[in-house]
């Protein structure tokens, strides 16, 4: 069975046109390309848009305007409403979470519907949708601004998508434990001739202490090159 297709952002009547930037910019960064707009306040194209998505530029060129939530969902098989209250429609409640997973699972094609800045989805909105999206969040303060909710909602779809991951780096091994003997036996060499070991009956746990502090990073061979030419240059300071 073919993967489901990515689902269709959709903002309802979306007042800024910096929203709409910033709400193509959450989305093409979890790899979501397709955005539909339902009435936009300021009309489209906006110029405030461009700037604010920050070279999110496919998502503006191919968003697509429409008059109603019923035109711009009547392509897709499954409809999400994301709000924080169920305003008075009884329907089946999910989180980001969940909701990622049955867009997955769902055969056609999935839309998120999100409300404007100030008030959010209307209640004939929401009746258009077979599902409400709500995300967890703290009772005493359910404010979210459109880009964050989209880039909540965005970021759980994406989860099960192969998008880049942060370059791996190539760590050094470990140091042979012969090698971090040696540096530790030097330094203590150099404390000891400082004078560092004081009571001589507290030298035992001192040195214990030193050493489990030496021995925690898991230094490499090249970190212990380095620190013993530091001890060397500390112990034989070069001529300026």
């Amino acid at each position: 069975m073919s993967a489901a297709p990515p689902p269709v952002i959709i903002l309802v009547r979306p007042q800024l046109g910096e929203n709409i930037g910033k709400a193509a910019r959450a989305m093409l960064n979890f790899g979501l390309t397709e955005m539909r707009l339902v009435s936009p306040r300021d009309g489209w194209p906006n110029p405030s848009a461009g700037p604010a998505a920050s070279g999110a530029d496919i998502v503006l060129a191919n968003a697509r305007v429409y008059e109603s939530v019923a035109e711009a969902t009547a392509d897709c098989t499954h409809v999400y409403a994301t709000t924080v209250r169920k305003r008075g429609v009884t329907k089946p409640v999910v989180t980001p979470e969940e909701a990622a997973r049955q867009i997955r699972s769902d055969v056609g094609r999935s839309a998120l519907l999100f409300g404007p800045e100030r008030s959010g989805l209307e209640t004939d909105d929401v009746a258009v949708a077979r599902t409400i999206l709500t995300v967890p969040i703290n009772p005493e303060f359910g404010s979210l601004n459109l880009a964050q909710a989209v880039i909540l909602v965005a970021y759980e779809w994406s989860k099960g998508e192969a998008l880049a991951s942060p370059p791996s780096t190539e760590i050094e091994p470990p140091a042979p434990q012969g090698e971090l003997d040696g540096m530790i036996t030097q330094l203590e060499g150099m404390l000891d001739e400082a004078g560092f070991f004081y009571p001589p009956d507290r030298t035992p746990v001192t040195k214990r202490t030193l050493r489990t502090m030496l021995t925690k990073p898991a230094w490499s061979a090249q970190e212990v090159r380095t620190m013993r030419g530091v001890l060397s240059t500390l112990a034989k300071p070069r001529p300026r």
